[in-house]
């Protein structure tokens, strides 16, 4: 499988998802503005997918995806049905039934999450409805992740990364034309994210028929436990769990701190979390996705020398395209804010705010995606207590970060303490790499490096030029020049880039690769 081939399918995939996904951000900040509807909605769409993110994508596929890869090369066909059969068994009974509890629980959930909120009682009660109706999407969404699982450790990347696109349409039909035939309009984003879930399931069953593993569900839970495998992934899930619970832990207490800092607060911070999440998802997200079967396969091969080289070419691909948007968002923050999203009711300090929150995101840019590269290092080779202790001490230095930050830069406080965590999450993730030997860097890195530093200069001077030299709030009355301004700006950003790394020597064919 040629690596650069399925990193651009995945990205290319991706990108539309993020285009779509910044097309409905749009829509909703035109809309709704940053205001306690905004907070409302994000608070109570928060909840589902913590709980998405602790139970199914995130616990979940690194338990099951290196357990499936063992199956799927060491026992045949027939055993890799079973278990996955068996695990979407468990995965829907155990969801679903914490879905009811989710549902009959809703104030108290939000009251946990989002205290703040108590005191408008109006954006309170708008969030403790919006999350009964939106619960029921963890189920949908995990036997989605449970399905992009399988196709990935196929080598079929398409469906899975295609997925998240139907959500975004599933926002903009309904923004576009629901919510203003609705008594309470934001009640139709709600709608919109059962709808979404359920169309991101049913994408992907062709692909699953294709190769034959389409899940069963069954109706005894407890004979699909009995399963060996699913004993071997719910064991690994504990822990990986409670890994991906000190992230959303460390969430869980932002949101509640954004919550306290006045309205619009919780809204700055989610239109900055959409742009950062961007190069986030074209690169960690894609590179996790496609590295994670390929490690695995390279463990269960006992290939440590494909495994470094895995981790290798990852690594350098993170730093050759996180790098320059971590600039971005630092330096270009205003504009990227104001052209995407200053429209109706998103007005001039809306687009300060969010462009100080990304700012501040973009100094730990290159962590949050290095985080994707790294603890897939650990997962494929089945070691989930590593990557739990070290997000434990990133707990704790993210809440005493915030505790120095927020009182000097407010919200935007809370963006740079997550930065700020991620990049030492990452370090240690890597420390505990080398210290194994598990990865050992390839020959060319201080030339790498130096190359990197003078083409972000070149760029970080470009990028700030552009960002006082126009008036982008001002531009507000002329939004298609405005939106020619910022492309023409990309375009020139990238050419000095890639032109600077090309004058210095650099060479593109490294990441050219092939993997078994």
């Amino acid at each position: 499988m040629n690596l650069f081939r399925a990193l651009l399918t995945v990205s290319g995939f991706t990108l539309l998802s993020r285009v779509t996904g910044l097309a409905r951000e749009t829509l909703i900040a035109r809309a709704f503005g940053a205001s306690q509807y905004t907070d409302a909605f994000y608070v109570a769409f928060r909840i589902p997918n913590l709980l998405r993110r602790i139970s199914a994508e995130g616990a979940f596929s690194q338990a099951f995806v290196p357990i499936l890869a063992e199956f799927k090369n060491q026992q045949g066909h027939d055993p890799t049905r079973a278990l996955v059969d068996a695990t979407s068994t468990v995965l829907a009974w155990v969801l679903a039934f914490l879905s009811v509890l989710g549902i009959v629980g809703a104030s108290f959930v939000v009251t946990v999450v989002a205290s703040g909120l108590k005191s408008d009682g109006q954006a309170y009660q708008l969030a403790v409805t919006m999350t009964r109706i939106m619960f029921p999407y963890i189920v949908f969404i995990s036997l989605t992740s449970l399905a992009s699982g399988v196709l990935n450790t196929y080598k079929q990347f398409s469906l899975p990364a295609f997925a998240p696109v139907l959500l975004n349409v599933s926002f903009i039909v309904a923004a576009v034309a629901f919510a203003p035939r609705m008594h309470q309009p934001v009640y139709a984003l709600a709608w919109a994210v059962i709808v979404g879930g359920v169309l991101q399931f049913l994408v992907q069953l062709p692909g699953l028929k294709r190769i034959d593993m389409m899940p069963r569900i069954h109706l005894n839970p407890l004979k699909a436990l009995a399963h060996r495998g699913v004993k071997r992934v719910l064991a690994k899930m504990v822990p990986a769990m409670f890994a991906v619970s000190v992230a959303q832990i460390s969430l869980i207490i932002n949101t509640n701190i954004a919550s306290r800092l006045g309205p619009g607060a919780v809204s700055w911070i989610n239109y900055a979390d959409r742009l950062m999440e961007f190069p986030t998802a074209l690169l960690g997200v894609a590179l996790g996705t496609i590295l994670l079967p390929s490690l695995s396969k390279a463990h269960v091969d006992a290939d440590p020398h494909e495994y470094s080289a895995l981790l290798d070419w990852g690594l350098r691909v993170t730093f050759l395209l996180a790098a320059p948007s971590a600039v971005a968002l630092f330096f270009f923050a205003e504009p990227l804010t104001a052209t995407l999203f200053h429209y109706g009711k998103f007005d001039a300090n809306s687009v300060i705010m969010t462009g100080r929150a990304l700012a501040a995101y973009g100094v730990g840019l290159v962590g949050l995606i290095l985080i994707k590269i790294l603890a897939p290092g650990f997962y494929a080779r089945q070691d989930i207590k590593t990557p739990v202790k070290i997000g434990v001490g990133v707990l704790v230095a993210t809440q005493i970060s915030n505790y120095i930050f927020v009182p000097i830069f407010s919200h935007a406080g809370l963006t740079l303490s997550v930065g700020l965590g991620a990049c030492m999450n990452a370090l240690l993730l890597f420390i505990g790499l080398r210290r194994r030997g598990i990865y050992m860097p390839s020959a060319g890195w201080s030339t790498f490096f130096v190359q990197l530093i003078g083409a972000c200069l070149v760029l970080a001077g470009a990028m700030h030029w552009c960002s006082i030299s126009y008036d982008w709030i001002g531009l507000r009355h002329e939004p298609l020049a405005r939106i020619l301004l910022l492309g023409s700006c990309l375009v020139l950003f990238a050419t000095l880039y890639f032109g600077m790394l090309w004058l210095m020597g650099f060479k593109y064919g490294y990441f050219k690769r092939r993997t078994k």
